[in-house]
């Protein structure tokens, strides 16, 4: 699946013109993004309501699921977990690249990179698949990280949680560059332009109770990141 083919509920419905068709654009967006957002509707005491949670989140390209698999972390014990499980699921991720200043405040706008993805989730219940669910989830955060960690015991397992949605129905936007402003804001002589924004690691901090050296992947995550 080279191509994203947005289905009926991931398609836009206003500045077509953002829209990404290339799926590896869409697979390089999440590579980059390092949190997504899992909106679900939960029953809780008789109430019905909406709720939108941060969640970490990484990739299989080759996952067992229709256009690959997204794996999001979460908690056995969460209350919102059984009701993500009876419909479907919609999973946003989105990267903040500049901030747009234009010549009126009606064109002010934001550079970014969106994506979106509706589709049932499944709980993993496998515990090959789980172990590199979570494994997938770590190395997205620092590379090569897991290979380097102790098994998670019994207990953190029974824990954890994750959930795999297919990738199969998915959508991406993206803006980028200098304001759009109509002839006569432009003739008023008012600057614009855009602020340029990215994500920078500091040095890493070596936790107190240790006195051991940064290690090869956290540098190299800190490296990439900075």
């Amino acid at each position: 699946m080279e191509q994203l083919s947005p289905t009926p509920r991931t398609t836009g419905t206003r500045e077509s013109e953002r829209a990404v068709a290339d799926r590896r654009r869409l697979l390089a967006l999440l590579d980059d993004a390092l949190i997504a957002h899992l909106g679900a509707v939960v029953q809780r005491d008789g109430v019905t309501h909406p709720v939108v949670l941060p969640v970490a989140f990484a990739v299989d390209v080759e996952g067992p699921d229709e256009g690959g698999t997204l794996y999001l972390h979460g908690s056995t014990g969460a209350g919102w977990l059984r009701s993500a499980l009876e419909t479907d699921v919609c999973v946003t991720v989105t990267e903040l690249d500049g901030l747009v200043a234009a010549r009126s405040g009606f064109n002010h706008s934001m550079n970014y990179r969106s994506a979106v993805v509706i589709g049932r989730a499944r709980l993993v219940e496998d515990a090959d698949e789980r172990g590199h669910a979570l494994d997938l989830i770590v190395d997205h955060m620092i590379p090569g990280r897991s290979a380097t960690l102790r098994a998670p015991t019994r207990k953190e397992l029974a824990a954890t949680a994750v959930l795999a949605v297919p990738l199969r129905e998915a959508s991406m936007k993206e803006r980028a560059g200098a304001p759009e402003d109509e002839p006569e804001d432009v003739a008023t002589g008012v600057w614009a332009g855009h602020i340029p924004l990215r994500r920078i690691a500091g040095p890493p901090v070596t936790a107190p109770d240790t006195d051991r050296e940064v290690p090869d992947d956290v540098r190299s995550r800190a490296a990439a990141l900075g």
